[in-house]
């Protein structure tokens, strides 16, 4: 009994030692004010992108959550406003698996709010099944969506620079390649999945290098994030079997949802990073991809595909 006793101590130690000094992460230091700020979180209902709006707003900045479901959103448009002590916390309707209704929500804030400071695409799914579009979950939320999003607020955020457009990625890029004949692959289990997510999040990496290419000189500047593993329900309609297998693991040894959007909080309000441009950050400071995520060409590419699926392009 003593004997079990002493080693459920060492290993409840041991799993002390190895969270707090290797998984929890690096927490943002910077005290930056955003009063008289705006900003829009996509996704903010929950998880990394609630733990967001709430530092910002915190900040004093005004923040809106840009989520699907009003009844997930306006509790935590609550929650975020008694927390923060700021009732400049709004609840603005958007669903990224919809390019009409993220183009319905681009003309609503453009025409009811003046400002935009901080673009911050959080909003996240590994769900399979297809968008109204017919796309991926993961393509068409993950990156065509906040792909649009981004296009059709880049004058707003370029008239209030400077400015910040902090995008949502994951380590899971690096097992991607992308192969433009088949970007959009439906159907298959819970592999095929996962490979439409980790590529989706090769996207978003290489979204924001290109984007930062594009703007240069405009003093509106772009990030990618790696958040750390963090338990978030991103990946809620996975199946039952996976999630008790997953669930257990994830409360254990992945981050809080505060602890993961240290790096996003980061990328948002830390002064004197702005030459990083486009670069992908995790732990709060610059974490260097694989080369295949660095690829301008690719980037290019990727975007004039993605202008083409979004129904962007003039000719």
């Amino acid at each position: 009994m003593v004997s079990w006793i002493v080693a459920s101590a060492i290993a409840i130690a041991l799993y002390i030692l190895i969270y707090y000094n290797f998984l929890k992460g690096v927490p943002c230091r910077s005290d930056t004010s955003l009063k008289g700020k705006t900003a829009i979180v996509t996704g903010a209902n929950t998880g990394l992108g609630k733990a967001t709006a709430l530092d910002l707003a915190r900040r004093g900045a005004r923040v809106i959550l840009a989520c699907r479901s009003k009844e997930r959103a306006e509790p935590a448009v609550f929650d975020i406003r008694k927390k923060s002590g700021n009732n400049q916390v709004i609840y603005m309707y958007l669903d990224l698996a919809s390019l009409k209704s993220v183009r319905a929500f681009a003309e609503t804030f453009l025409r009811s709010e003046p400002q935009l400071n901080l673009l911050i695409n959080n909003a996240g799914t590994g769900s399979g099944g297809q968008t109204v579009d017919g796309f991926t979950m993961a393509w068409g939320v993950n990156h065509l969506g906040h792909f649009l999003l981004t296009n059709l607020l880049l004058e707003r955020l370029k008239q209030c620079a400077p400015s910040r457009i902090v995008v949502l990625s994951s380590l899971t890029y690096c097992i991607s390649r992308i192969d433009f004949s088949n970007l959009n692959i439906a159907g298959g289990g819970f592999f095929r999945q996962f490979q439409n997510y980790s590529l989706s999040k090769l996207c978003n990496i290489l979204f924001a290098r290109e984007l930062a290419n594009r703007l240069e000189g405009t003093n509106v500047t772009s990030y990618a994030v790696h958040p750390g593993f963090v338990f978030t329900d991103a990946f809620r309609d996975v199946r039952l079997l996976i999630k008790l297998v997953f669930v257990p693991v994830a409360f254990l040894f992945f981050r809080t949802p505060m602890d993961g959007a240290q790096t996003t909080i980061y990328c948002a309000v830390q002064e004197g990073i702005e030459k990083f441009s486009g670069r992908c950050f995790a732990d709060c400071k610059v974490h260097k991809v694989f080369p295949h995520a660095r690829d301008d060409a690719v980037a290019r590419k990727l975007w004039e595909v993605s202008e083409r699926m979004a129904g962007l392009c003039k000719h």
